[in-house]
């Protein structure tokens, strides 16, 4: 896909703040420091559309970004291991499992996952909801320059065995060397082709 255009739209917590119109919609959520920023800065070619932190859980919103004037790009809280409030922490399970329900217009979410760590429960929960919602779901296994070929095969089989996918629902994503970028992308225009969208 080419990037020719990529607003900020705005952020919402409810439903009745979620943008207006019918622009399909491509969600990402992933745990906390899992480089979801880095991976949607290098999907959209900009360097800060979205803020990378060393601090874990500094996306408390869902964050609303036009692309192209053609589909929405929704940058979901991180979750896990974000050294934030608890009572925050509790808001974003409901907020984001609300927007699922609720959003007719969202065509799919990027699931982000390290290639270093094994899923954790709220990898699965994650996962749970989206089946539960009908949403499909793209796996992206980031970090990939990491760690060695060898080795990436090896937790490739850990996070398709703990998660209950198949090797082949996985894509393997680089933000350092970009490594990836056009599968992804190919696998989020076939969401957004299978509505018409793009």
């Amino acid at each position: 896909m080419i990037i020719k255009s990529t607003e900020f739209i705005k952020s919402a917590v409810k439903p009745n703040q979620y943008p207006e119109g019918d622009l399909p919609e491509i969600a990402f959520a992933g745990r906390s420091n899992v480089g979801k920023s880095s991976l949607i800065n290098v999907l959209v070619n900009r360097k800060n559309l979205v803020r990378t932190s060393s601090t874990p859980g500094r996306t408390q919103l869902i964050n609303f970004f036009n692309v192209n004037g053609t589909f929405t790009l929704v940058d979901l809280p991180g979750y896990g291991f974000a050294r934030v409030p608890l009572a925050v922490k509790k808001e974003w399970g409901p907020m984001m499992e609300t927007y699922f329900a609720k959003r007719a217009n969202l065509r799919g979410v990027v699931l982000i996952l390290d290639v270093r760590r094994t899923p954790v429960a709220e990898d699965s929960q994650m996962l749970q909801w989206l089946r539960a919602y009908d949403i499909p779901a793209l796996l992206v296994v980031t970090k990939c320059d990491k760690v060695s070929r060898n080795e990436q095969g090896k937790q490739a089989d850990i996070i398709a065995r703990t998660l209950g996918v198949l090797k082949s629902e996985l894509c393997f994503f680089s933000a350092h060397t970009r490594n990836g970028t056009e599968s992804v992308w190919k696998r989020i225009e076939a969401l957004l082709d299978e509505n018409g969208a793009s």
